[in-house]
């Protein structure tokens, strides 16, 4: 069977991922997948070996899916039995184990949303290799509220995590515009070797302040079926079953707010600011003259 070339979005956490993964993952040939992370290195056993202690977490999207697709079910014994069957797998390709995925969801097509993997040029260029045909969108929100959204998180961790720290100061300071920057950077820089017609980019605060025209526009570029009902399906991304938290040992696999409330709310996003002081840095420093730079390249003020 052929296999669909798969959705990947990139962009920054906090950057509405989740939920338009979800939602377009809810149209009848599409397959919203939660974070799989599978190509942060380039074989399974590799993975393994990044993804423990604190960063165990990063797992847990493969295993509610390994789960869900060869079970049936996200339970205790199933997300066990995913385990055995990682553990498997061991010698295998993290773009084999994806290429086995692919196929056991076509023929519908795989969107996948793992922010990780716009962290490393060689993570995207691993993408490629193993997908040449795959389409890439390229989600942005502005850095300002992305920040905030971060911040809120456990006090900053996800920042902290992501190494999004600046350490021009005495202490160094936490501050999400570093790391909102350079992953900006990589997906750009990647996609400059992308076909045009494989790649698109939107701004979160447009497609959910619109979503009918937008996903509309996402849905003929990717050559999927649109009409009033598939949308009206799309509206409903709480459907999915990776929309909430999991069992014990693989709660996560998607942003911990999106799990706790998944529905997608009709609103107008307002615009943000570029200029001022940032609310989570102690100095009152704003953003540096080359996010702002990038940012209105991205289309923001």
């Amino acid at each position: 069977m052929s296999v669909p070339p798969p959705l990947f979005i990139l962009g920054s956490p906090r950057s509405f991922t989740s939920l338009i993964c979800a939602m377009l993952g809810q149209h009848p040939e599409a397959y919203g997948m939660p974070e799989l992370n599978l190509f942060i290195t380039e074989a399974l056993e590799q993975l393994l070996d990044r993804l423990k202690g604190v960063r165990q977490f990063q797992m847990h999207g493969l295993l509610r899916t390994v789960a869900q697709l060869y079970a049936g079910e996200q339970t205790i014994l199933s997300v066990e039995m995913a385990r055995r069957w990682v553990l498997t797998r061991l010698h295998w390709t993290t773009g084999e184990v994806y290429l086995e995925l692919s196929r056991k969801v076509a023929p519908l097509r795989i969107v996948d949303k793992s922010p990780a993997y716009s962290t490393d040029l060689d993570i995207l260029n691993r993408m490629r290799h193993y997908f040449p045909n795959a389409y890439y969108l390229h989600l942005v929100r502005h850095p300002r509220t992305q920040g905030k959204s971060i911040m809120n998180i456990a006090d900053g961790l996800m920042a902290i995590l992501a190494n999004s720290i600046d350490y021009s100061t005495d202490p160094p300071t936490v501050d999400p515009q570093v790391s909102w920057y350079k992953m900006q950077c990589n997906i750009l820089e990647f996609l400059s070797t992308i076909p045009v017609q494989q790649q698109m980019r939107l701004r979160g605060e447009d497609m959910l302040s619109d979503p009918r025209s937008h996903f509309e526009q996402l849905c003929k570029w990717l050559n999927l079926s649109w009409d009033d009902s598939i949308y009206q399906v799309m509206l409903h991304p709480e459907n999915s079953p990776y929309a909430c938290l999991g069992p014990y040992g693989a709660q996560l696999g998607n942003d911990p707010n999106f799990l706790k409330s998944p529905g997608y709310r009709a609103s107008t996003i307002k615009p943000s600011h570029l200029e001022g002081a940032l609310p989570w840095r102690p100095d009152n420093q704003g953003f540096t003259p080359e996010v702002i730079k990038m940012a209105q390249e991205l289309g923001y003020d």
